[in-house]
C-alpha cells in the first residue's frame, strides 16, 4: 500500500524472529531506506546478503556498498517539473500517441457518471484511461476519459501505440464478459490486450494477447523502434522472481515468436517493470531490487554498437527518489518525456512529472579500490587518497570510508595516478590509464597497499645520470643476500623511487643486497648495498651508491657508463691479457643485453713515439680488443675496432716534431684509452 511509515514498524517487530525470511530482511531494508534511512537500511542488507548469497539483489549489493556514492557522482541527467494535470487520486503515466500530439495517462480520480466502483486496498476508485493534448511545455491539457468501451469496471493501466497509430497494445485486469477472473489465490492478474486504432482515434478489433494467462500477470508493453519486438513485463513462471521484463518478436503476419526474459542484467528477484524503448534503442525500466535510492527506481540499458548491453545505470537524481519512481516515457526527440512518482511533495498518491535530458547518456567511468596495509591486508580507513593526472596537478582528494573503500570518476583515454597518506604508514601511489579499455568497461579496480612504517626504512632514488631527474618506469629488484629473496621488486612511479620497511630488523644489524636497476632505453646497473644500521629512521641508499642510470644514445662512450677500468697491454703488443679481459667481458654483457647495439671500439695513445707507429699499434690493439668481443656476443658484426693513435687527444699534451711536452703521466694517461662509442641502436 506504499505506507513505508508503518511497514517499518511492524517489520521491525518481527525481522529477528525465528521465522523470519530473506525476503522480509530485504523488504525491511527497502523500508528503512524508502524512509531515508540509508545506514541502518545497508546493515540490514548486509544480513540479507548473508542469509542469500546467490540473490541478484545481494551480490549487487556487497560488489557495490558504495552504490549511493556512485549515483551521486554521475550527477543529474535531468531537469524535472510537476503537472497541473495531478490531481489528489492516484495519476501516473504520460504515454505518448505515434503523432506526440496527444498524451495518455491512467487515473483513479472520479469522472465515470453512473459507477461509483472502488477498489478496497486504497478505498479508491479503479484506474481508467485519460487522454490530453500535449502542450509546448510538456502540460497535458483538456483531459478526458477515453471511451467506456475501453475502461472497463476495473483497472486500466500502461499503453503503447505502434509507429503507424494503426495498433493500440494495452493493460487491464483481467475480465471475462465484464466479470473478474482470479488465480487459485484470489488474485485478479493483469493482461495484455490489442486494438485497431480507426482514423477517428476509437479502438476497435480488441483482442487477447496470446501469452495471457489467468494464473500471472502480463502488462506494461513497449515497442522497439523498428517495431519488431514488443517489451512487456510478467511474473510468469521460469522468471527470477516478481516481475521480470520479456520481448517477444512480432511476425510479419502479425502473430508472435517465444517470450524471452531479458535476463539477469536486467531482471532481478525484486519487481523489473515498466519498461519504456526510445528511438535510439535506450531500455528504460524500474526496479526494486537493484541498488538505488529507495523502492523503484527508473534505470536505463545503454546498448552497445553490437546490439549488445553497454551498460545498465540508475537515471539518479531528481528524476529518483526515496519512493517509487515509475513509468518512464521518452518522445521521439529522445530528450522530453514523462515519469511518475510518490514521493513526498506530490498533490496525489501517484502524481506525473515532466522532464528534460539535460545531458546525454554516457558510460561513466570510475575508478575504485580499497585501502589496506602492506602483507596483513588490514582495512586503513580514513586514509588520504588523492587522484592526480598525468601532470601532477590534484583532480580530487577523498577519504578511505570504513570499509577502506574510495572512489572517483574520471575520464577516458588518459593516465592518472592514486597517491595515498595515512598516520603511521608511508606513502604510496599507484598509476592506471583509462586507454584501450575493453568495450563496456564502466569501473576499473584500482587497490593501493600501504607500507606500516616500522622506524626503520631502506630508501632509493634512481636518476637519469644526466638531467639528475627522478626515473620513472625503472624495475628495481633488491635481493637480500643472506636469505636470497626479494626485499623490493618493483617499478618506480614518477617520482622515482622505492621505500620500504626493515620489519624486524633493529639497530646494529649488518645488512646486505643485491640491487639490480633496470628500464627500457637505459643501460641496466648491478651494484651491492651492504650497510650496519646504526640509527632508527631511513636509510637513503643513494647517498652511499650510484644509483643513476644512463640513457643509451648514439655517440655515448659505454666505457663511462658501465666504469671500464683502462685496458693495458704489454708494451709494443696486443695480446689481450687477463686483467684487460675482465674489462672486456664487460662489454660482452652489455652487447648481449641490447641484442640491436652496434659499438665502434676506438683505441687512442698518448703523443710519445712516432704518428705511424702509434696508429699502427693502437689500430691492432683495436681490432684484437674487438676481435675479443665478437667471439663472445650474437651477431659479432655488431662490433668494430679502429685505432686513432695519438689523432684524437683529450688535452694539450701534444709532443710531435719540435715540440717538447711538459705534461705529467696521469696527463698523458688520460689520452692512452679504450672507448666504446654507440653508433646504432
Amino acid at each position: 500500500m506504499g505506507n513505508t511509515l508503518k511497514s517499518e514498524v511492524h517489520y521491525a517487530s518481527m525481522v529477528n524472529s525465528d521465522q523470519v525470511s530473506s525476503e522480509d530482511v530485504y523488504n525491511y531494508a527497502q523500508s528503512l531506506k524508502e524512509n531515508g534511512k540509508y545506514t541502518e537500511s545497508d546493515q540490514w542488507m548486509n544480513r540479507f546478503a548473508s542469509m542469500k548469497q546467490n540473490d541478484v539483489r545481494a551480490a549487487e549489493f556487497v560488489k557495490e556498498k558504495n552504490y549511493l556514492e556512485l549515483i551521486e557522482k554521475q550527477g543529474n541527467y535531468f531537469s524535472i517539473k510537476t503537472l497541473a494535470v495531478n490531481t489528489e487520486a492516484t495519476d501516473f503515466g504520460g504515454y505518448p500517441s505515434a503523432d506526440q500530439q496527444s498524451v495518455y495517462f491512467v487515473t483513479s480520480r472520479a469522472d465515470r457518471s453512473f459507477v461509483n466502483n472502488v477498489w478496497t486496498w486504497k478505498n479508491e476508485h479503479f484506474l481508467d484511461l485519460y487522454v490530453g493534448k500535449s502542450s509546448q511545455e510538456q502540460e497535458i491539457t483538456n483531459p478526458a476519459l477515453i471511451t467506456r468501451r475501453v475502461n472497463s469496471r476495473y483497472h486500466e493501466g500502461p499503453l503503447c501505440f505502434s509507429s503507424n497509430n494503426q495498433r493500440v497494445y494495452f493493460t487491464r485486469n483481467n475480465i471475462s464478459k465484464g466479470k473478474m477472473r482470479k488465480d487459485q489465490k484470489g488474485i485478479q492478474n493483469l493482461k495484455l490486450y490489442i486494438a485497431d486504432v480507426q482514423p477517428d482515434g476509437s479502438w476497435k478489433n480488441e483482442t487477447e494477447f496470446v501469452l495471457n494467462s489467468k494464473d500471472y500477470s502480463v502488462g506494461h508493453p513497449s515497442l522497439s523502434p523498428d517495431g519488431k519486438y514488443l517489451y512487456f513485463a510478467s511474473d510468469m513462471s521460469g522468471g527470477f522472481g516478481g516481475a521480470d521484463i520479456y520481448r517477444v518478436s512480432i511476425l510479419e503476419d502479425g502473430t508472435f515468436g517465444k517470450p524471452e526474459n531479458l535476463g539477469k542484467e536486467i531482471n532481478t528477484e525484486g519487481q523489473d517493470m515498466f519498461p519504456w524503448m526510445n528511438n535510439e534503442g535506450y531500455l528504460f525500466f524500474s526496479s526494486d531490487g537493484r541498488l538505488g535510492l529507495g523502492g523503484l527506481d527508473v534505470f536505463v540499458m545503454i546498448p552497445n554498437d553490437n546490439g549488445g548491453i553497454s551498460k545498465v545505470m540508475n537515471v539518479g537524481k531528481p528524476v529518483n527518489s526515496q519512493k517509487d519512481d515509475f513509468a518512464f516515457t521518452m518522445l521521439n526527440d529522445n530528450k522530453q518525456g514523462y515519469f511518475s512518482s510518490n514521493r513526498d511533495g506530490g498533490l496525489g498518491e501517484d502524481d506525473i512529472y515532466a522532464y528534460l535530458l539535460t545531458k546525454p547518456f554516457k558510460v561513466d567511468l570510475m575508478v575504485a579500490g580499497i585501502a589496506t596495509e602492506n602483507g596483513t591486508g588490514a582495512i586503513l580507513s580514513g586514509a588520504q587518497i588523492i587522484l592526480q593526472n598525468e601532470a601532477g596537478e590534484v583532480l580530487e582528494t577523498v577519504k578511505a570510508d570504513d570499509s577502506g573503500a574510495y572512489l572517483f570518476r574520471v575520464e577516458p583515454e588518459l593516465n592518472y595516478r592514486i597517491s595515498a597518506k595515512q598516520t603511521d604508514y608511508f606513502d604510496d601511489q599507484v598509476q592506471f590509464s583509462t586507454k584501450n579499455l575493453p568495450q563496456g568497461t564502466d569501473k576499473i579496480q584500482q587497490d593501493i597497499d600501504l607500507e606500516k612504517d616500522p622506524g626503520l626504512a631502506l630508501y632509493a632514488l634512481i636518476t637519469d645520470a644526466t638531467s639528475k631527474l627522478p626515473l620513472s618506469g625503472v624495475k628495481i629488484e633488491m635481493v637480500d643476500n643472506t636469505s636470497k629473496s626479494f626485499f623490493i621488486n618493483q617499478v618506480t612511479g614518477e617520482s622515482g623511487d622505492a621505500l620500504k620497511g626493515l620489519d624486524g630488523k633493529k639497530v646494529n644489524d649488518q645488512l646486505s643486497y643485491t640491487i639490480t636497476l633496470s628500464k627500457e632505453g637505459y643501460l641496466s646497473k648491478t651494484v651491492q648495498f651492504a650497510v650496519k644500521i646504526v640509527a632508527p629512521g631511513i636509510i637513503n641508499v643513494h647517498e652511499k651508491l650510484d644509483l643513476t642510470l644512463d640513457k643509451i644514445e648514439i655517440g655515448a662512450d659505454l666505457a663511462s657508463m658501465i666504469d671500464i677500468k683502462p685496458i693495458y697491454f704489454d708494451l709494443g703488443k696486443y695480446v689481450i691479457r687477463p686483467d684487460a679481459s675482465k674489462e672486456l667481458d664487460k662489454i660482452v654483457k652489455v652487447m648481449n643485453e641490447y641484442p640491436t647495439m652496434q659499438v665502434e671500439l676506438g683505441s687512442h695513445t698518448d703523443c710519445r713515439g712516432s704518428i705511424a707507429s702509434n696508429e699502427k699499434l693502437s689500430d691492432n690493439r683495436a681490432k684484437a680488443s674487438a676481435a675479443y668481443v665478437k667471439a663472445r656476443i650474437t651477431n659479432p658484426e655488431r662490433i668494430y675496432g679502429k685505432g686513432f693513435g695519438e689523432s684524437k687527444l683529450k688535452n694539450d699534451c701534444g709532443c710531435e716534431g719540435i715540440v717538447k711536452s711538459t705534461c705529467s703521466e696521469v696527463e698523458h694517461q688520460e689520452n692512452r684509452r679504450t672507448e666504446f662509442i654507440i653508433v646504432k641502436m
